[in-house]
């Protein structure tokens, strides 16, 4: 699409990004690492053994990153550690997460062995809540493939996107971090499965349409508002809206679905980026 320029190529698999600290955080999967991005620069801020995606920050700063196969980390000034073990409630990996200014962080999960053959259906499985001090818990049952999440800028309502219910569900968020209110936000067109997704200042949501090849803008209720579509051949991942003024559309794509092997043989996963009209809002 006209205006777009690239700002990062040669990843394994691009996930997770966010807006930070004056600059874009995210990690290469299948290279095990968080990156932090300035210019067409990268580097390297967490270095782990095994597939990392969704980061966040506790309340003094600590990253933490999510290991999918069924861990929380925390980079301490001595290096990385367990913040939280999830395998018991999350037994085929987790995802995608989000932290909370309160210090709560929020853990998709895909609630099937996605490797298994023949090959299985999704099913219902808890969003996980982590706190601060890593005690895990169940945040809400019955997710369908829980993915890309976001947060209000007053902290108040959580927005996940089911990528295998193909909706966005929103949540109140209690002062100790408890879910209640459970809604359907925006019900998607047939095929949009949702990934990452971050929120702007109009109420709409960006997502990835993994399975569709675009970045999708939709108003609450389901309205499409705008559709950015990616090269042939890639599929969107996961965006983020950041910047100085929080309107360029950071947009991260690769040409597998996460296979672990076929990414890190490729290593063409990339990040481009965009401006568009309305700034984000919230977090990611």
């Amino acid at each position: 699409m006209s205006g777009t320029r690239t700002v990062l190529d040669g990843l394994a698999f691009g996930e997770g990004p966010r807006w930070h600290d004056g600059a874009l955080h995210l990690s290469d999967m299948h290279s095990y690492r968080v990156l932090r991005v300035e210019g067409t620069g990268a580097t390297t801020v967490l270095q782990h053994t095994s597939p990392v995606s969704g980061i966040g920050w506790l309340p003094d700063g600590r990253l933490l990153a999510v290991a999918m196969e069924g861990e929380v980390l925390r980079l301490d000034p001595g290096g990385v550690v367990v913040h939280a073990d999830v395998r018991v409630a999350a037994p085929f990996g987790v995802n995608d997460m989000i932290t909370h200014p309160g210090g709560w962080s929020y853990i998709g999960q895909f609630g099937y062995d996605r490797h298994a053959e023949p090959r299985q259906m999704p099913q219902p499985s808890p969003l996980l809540r982590v706190d601060a001090n890593g005690d895990v818990g169940v945040a809400a049952e019955d997710l369908l493939v829980a993915n890309g999440m976001a947060l209000t800028p007053d902290g108040a309502t959580l927005l996940v996107a089911e990528s295998a219910g193909g909706r966005i569900t929103s949540f109140a968020i209690g002062a100790h971090g408890e879910l209640s209110n459970r809604a359907v936000w925006a019900s998607l067109p047939e095929g949009d499965a949702p990934d990452g997704m971050c929120i702007d200042t109009e109420d709409s949501a960006w997502f990835a349409a993994v399975t569709a090849g675009a970045f999708v803008r939709v108003r609450r209720g389901g309205d499409v508002l705008e559709r950015i579509a990616v090269d042939e051949g890639r599929h969107a991942i996961a965006c983020v809206l950041g910047g100085a003024d929080r309107r360029t559309l950071f947009m991260l794509t690769a040409t597998t679905f996460g296979e672990e092997d076929l990414s890190r043989e490729r290593m063409d996963a990339r990040v481009t980026a965009i401006e568009v009209a309305v700034p984000g809002a919230g977090r990611p």
